[in-house]
Order: C-alpha cells, then structure tokens, then sequence
C-alpha cells in the first residue's frame, strides 16, 4: 500500500469518526431529553472526535517521510564492506547518491556496482517494510485515539473549546511557518550576497555603469575579470516596468470606473470576466505575441519613419506586460470603489455635483487606498517578470533611455547567471543573490511608500 492510499484510509476513517462522535453526543442528548444539556453543539463532539482520529497519525506520518529516507540509506550503508565506509565526506556523498539513483532505477545496468546492487536491494526491502509498519502504526494510532476521545464524550464536555483551540494552534503554526519561510529566504539570500561582496566592492556593483559577469575560471585561462555594475540592468528593469504601468495603470483604473459607476448589470457581467481571463494567459504565451507580433511591428513601424528600432525592444516588451498586468489594477480597484459607500456619493449629488464631479472629488480619493495597493501588486508583477523580457527585450544590459533599444532585467540576468552547472563559490555566480537582494530592497521601498500613502488617506476619509 502506498503512503498517498494511507491518507485517503486515514481520511475515510476519520470521517467515520465525526459521525460516530456526532452521534454519540445526539444519544447523550436524546437521554437527557434535551440538546440543551449538551455544552456545545453536536457537531462539535464529532469534529473533536476526528481531529483526535487524523492529528496523531498525520503528525507520525509527516515525521516518517521526513525522516525515513535519511535512516533506510543509513541503514543500506551499514551493510557495505568496511573499505566503502570509512570514506571522505565527498566520496561518501557520492556513495549515497550512487545508492539513491540506484534504488530510483537512474542507473544503466551495466554500471551497477554489485556491492551496491545488493545495498539497494537491501534497502527497497526495507522500505517495503517501512511502509507496512507506517500502515499499521498509523491506522492502529487513529482508533486507540479515536476510541480514547469517543468514549470521554459527555455532555459537560466543552468539545467547541477544545475544537477552537486546535484551530487556533494551526492557525498560529501556518503564520510562523510563512514568517519563517521569509526569514530564511531573505537570510540565504543576503549570506550568499555578503559573500559577493567579498569579492567586489558594494559601491562598484551600486553604482558601476558596465555589466560584464564573465570571469575566467582559473588563473591560467583567457577571460574577463568581469564588471559587475548593476545600474544598467536596473534601468532596464524600471524602464519596462514603468512602461507597463503606463499602460496598465490608466487602462486598468478607467475599465474599473466604468464598470462599477457606468456599466449595466448585464454589462459588467460578461466585460469583467472577459477582462480577468488576460490573468490566467500564460506569460510564455505574451512572450510569443511580443516576440512574433509586437516586436516585429514596432520595427517595420519605426523603419517606416525613419527610426532605428531594435528587433528586441524595451516598448515591445514593455507593452505586452502592460496588457498582462492590466486585471491586477482593474479588478482591485473596481472592488475598492464598489465598496465606497453610496452614502458619499449620494451627499455629493445633493450638493449638486455631478457623476463625474462625484467620481473624481469624492469616489476616487475614498478609494485611492485600495487603488494603491492594486498598482503595487501590478508594479511588483511587472518587475518580477522574465518570460516576456527575454523573449521580446534581449539580454543585453545596454545602459540607455531609449525604449526602442534591447535591454534586460534584473530578474532575466538571475535566471542566466543560475542556469547549468555553477560553482557558487564565484562572484560569476554569487553576484545572481546580490542581484536577489537588490530587487527585495526594491520592492520593500515601494511596500514602505504604498503603505505611507494608503495610512494617510485612510486616515483622512474613515
């Protein structure tokens, strides 16, 4: 039986359990002839008897498969001869991972070590084993627990506490688990990009006006000592973005006026649906209509006046992204400004202003907050994008303002400089986490100014 069939046997049985104790507590009430007797309502007995049943054995089960892989290939190794044991870190790291490809079937047949042929035999034996037990001790652990509870039910019972609690508890673990998550992002970021920074100065990569990351691999090899100068590829990435949002912003905030101050009914319910598919458009799928219909486009036409215009162009790429990013403003704002209460649009008719006086002096601005936050998250999207960028804006870090030539991103530069087989522990390499921190600080300053404005005028308008 297979760990995923564990869980849909452990799901069934505890859904046996909410009924068992559901109508336990119904019993109890029955005979005391009143579910007023009861301290909370029937259900709750039996949300308290299966969260007893799935708990236990949910919690040995994620401990199994975090630990089991760890201890079966500790156990494997045990069985080698002596000479295969007593190896370096490195060799017996690459012992392990011969036995794990092994034991996955990544091996030709004619490379298998005999020695380790039998380990893996060996070891899949063993974790057939494992399974079984696992099997066992987790359906035995969901009864004795199920039973245990179940048979503690009375009517004083203050199952919805007890229940509210365990929620709360998971409540309270998922916040830490994505608290910690961030600070351990953040953290292995920024210990890589001390160690760059080791090798090239912070103001070189702040403020140099070149980006060249090649370097020579050994002392004896031709190459470039590599310039590390980010200024290009953040111009780049702000000059895309900022035609995105030049596109997206006003297109996107005029879609949602309409829809929510002019639009019918019948309108607003086929327009808004339509609109928010542009979301749901794979990013590789803009990069093919810029690269083949946009780019291609922006060349004939510039060509045609006279403009030299790259066949990869910040417009181009910017444009679509534009086009991309247009629900994140549209569908936010439209739901900032439907939920304006129409008290205030109805004291600034009695005060004779008309519809468009009301949206411009008084929706807007009591909806700026939210508006806000929309650009935020479509100027955030916008920056984070690479798809679009390489296919229809290039890799080179050209340091210019002209729109019509090839530049690239921020994010575009990570992806290439991570890309095949890297050693980290060359600035060619570790410069990609600077480049990682760099955007975070980025995208907080612009968290720190959208939090500023939507504090201030929250204030003024609540």
């Amino acid at each position: 039986m297979s760990p995923s069939l564990f869980l849909v046997v452990l799901l069934t049985i505890t859904a046996l359990a909410y009924i068992l104790g559901k109508k336990r507590a119904l019993g109890l009430a029955v005979e005391k002839k009143n579910t007023g007797k009861l301290h909370s309502q029937p259900g709750y007995y039996g949300m308290l008897t299966a969260l007893w049943c799935a708990l236990p054995p949910l919690l040995f089960f994620v401990f199994w498969m975090v630990s089991s892989d760890s201890v079966l290939t500790m156990m494997a190794l045990k069985t080698l001869p002596e000479s295969m044991q007593n190896l370096s870190a490195d060799q017996s790291n690459l012992l392990v991972n011969d036995l794990r490809n092994l034991v996955a079937g990544h091996v030709a047949a004619r490379d298998i070590d005999p020695v380790l042929e039998k380990a893996a035999i060996q070891y899949l034996g063993m974790e057939r084993i494992s399974t079984m037990a696992l099997g066992i001790l987790m359906f035995s652990l969901a009864l004795i627990s199920a039973f245990y509870i179940y048979a503690r039910i009375r009517p004083e019972m203050r199952a919805r506490n007890h229940v509210e609690r365990v929620v709360y508890i998971g409540l309270v673990c998922c916040s830490t688990i994505a608290i910690m998550t961030t600070i351990g992002i953040v953290l292995s970021v920024l210990f890589e990009s001390i160690r760059f920074f080791q090798h090239v100065p912070v103001t070189d990569f702040l403020f140099g006006t070149k980006w060249s990351p090649q370097m020579a691999m050994r002392a004896d090899q031709a190459g470039s000592s590599g310039s590390f100068g980010a200024i290009p590829i953040l111009s780049g990435t702000f000059m895309i973005s900022g035609i995105a949002l030049s596109v997206a912003v006003p297109i996107g905030l005029m879609s949602a006026i309409y829809l929510s101050e002019y639009a019918g009914t019948r309108v607003r319910a086929w327009a808004k649906p339509i609109m928010e598919i542009l979301a749901g458009v794979p990013t590789v799928v803009y990069g093919f209509f810029a690269a083949l219909v946009v780019a291609p486009f922006i060349r004939d036409s510039g060509e045609f006046v006279g403009l030299a215009v790259s066949s990869e162009s910040a417009l181009a790429a910017g444009l679509v992204m534009g086009i991309m990013i247009i629900p994140f403003v549209s569908s936010l704002s439209d739901d900032v400004i439907n939920a304006v209460p129409q008290a205030m649009r109805d004291g600034s008719y009695a005060l004779g202003a008309t519809q468009s006086e009301t949206i411009v002096n008084v929706v807007i601005p009591a909806a700026l907050p939210g508006i806000v936050g929309g650009v935020l998250l479509a100027a955030s999207r916008a920056i984070g994008e690479t798809m679009i960028v390489v296919m229809a804006a290039g890799l080179s870090a050209n340091l210019t303002a002209n729109p019509l030539q090839a530049v690239t991103t921020v994010t575009v530069q990570i992806v290439t400089l991570l890309v095949g087989d890297q050693e980290f522990d060359s600035p060619k390499t570790l410069v990609a986490f600077a480049l990682g921190l760099l955007l975070f600080l980025v995208t907080l300053v612009l968290n720190v100014i959208a939090l500023y404005v939507v504090r201030r005028y929250r204030e003024e308008y609540e």
